[in-house]
């Protein structure tokens, strides 16, 4: 996420960025999870969602970059667990496992992010205990439409700098971002695509971000929450994007309202505000 115009080259959200420091004190910070894979590797981010049997699910990007060794066809749900309630990467790890990875059956591996149904749900082993640090976020409804110009925050461990990681203490970053028509994103990518390298947006996409305010490669699966009639709710999952902070090309996020459906198939939720 980058407080200032980093320019860091690829499409998905997985290999570098810039971000801001955290006000520790804002809410926005509190549902955030870190899926961890092998070891002292951090994977996709995700959120936790309550269900009727306490914080059990986690939804985050259905990319998910292959561990060394293994190609991603032979990831398991064995090879993760969840990090909650931390605002720094490897501090005090308190770790949880997860039984299942469920991906949406429309994401295609070939197309990766920019192909759409970049969304999984992870089923954790045991729920996480709630607690002023952990707590779930709301899902949006599905009719809900996020109108530009409307300012979100978006949150992740990102690297800081183009093929620099975050350095030590690994805090949480944070920065708020503008939300980005659909049709002015989709405009903007179009003239980057070419035939052979179709960059259009989506449907299920939205987009948010400005001249050096983004997410960036590592931040995937991280949240993009808005304030919505008095409560935070989830509105996007970091998906991918052209550059890091540049002021042509906005972060493109999955849009969660395109999938609330899905997600109620397995999440049986409280019910919301």
């Amino acid at each position: 996420m980058p407080p200032s115009g980093l320019e860091a080259g690829g499409l998905t959200r997985d290999q570098s960025g810039q971000a801001s420091v955290i006000d520790t004190t804002r809410p926005a910070s509190s549902w955030l999870s870190l899926c961890v894979a092998g070891l002292q590797r951090h994977a996709p981010h995700g959120m936790l969602l309550p269900d009727t049997r306490g914080a059990r699910w986690c939804p985050c990007s259905a990319y998910t970059p292959a561990l060394p060794g293994h190609g991603r066809e032979d990831l398991e749900a064995c090879s993760f667990r969840v990090q909650a309630g931390q605002l720094r990467l490897y501090d005090h790890d308190q770790l949880t496992r997860v039984a299942g990875i469920i991906r949406h059956p429309k994401y295609n591996e070939s197309l990766s992010a920019e192909g759409g149904a970049d969304v999984a749900l992870l089923r954790l082993e045991a729920p996480l205990e709630l607690s002023e640090h952990v707590h779930p976020v709301s899902l949006p409804p599905a009719s809900l439409t996020v109108p530009p110009g409307k300012t979100c925050w978006v949150t992740g461990w990102g690297d800081v700098a183009d093929d620099t990681p975050l350095p030590p203490p690994y805090q949480l970053q944070e920065v708020n971002v503008p939300i980005v028509g659909w049709e002015d994103c989709d405009q903007r990518y179009q003239n980057l695509s070419s035939p052979e390298d179709p960059s259009g947006i989506g449907e299920d996409m939205l987009c948010a971000g400005s001249k050096g305010r983004d997410s960036c490669q590592l931040d995937s699966g991280g949240p993009l929450v808005c304030r919505w009639n008095c409560t935070w709710v989830q509105v996007g999952v970091v998906s991918w994007g052209h550059l890091c902070g540049h002021r042509d090309f906005p972060g493109v996020y999955t849009s969660v309202m395109s999938y609330v459906p899905w997600i109620l198939q397995y999440v049986p939720l409280f019910p919301g505000p």
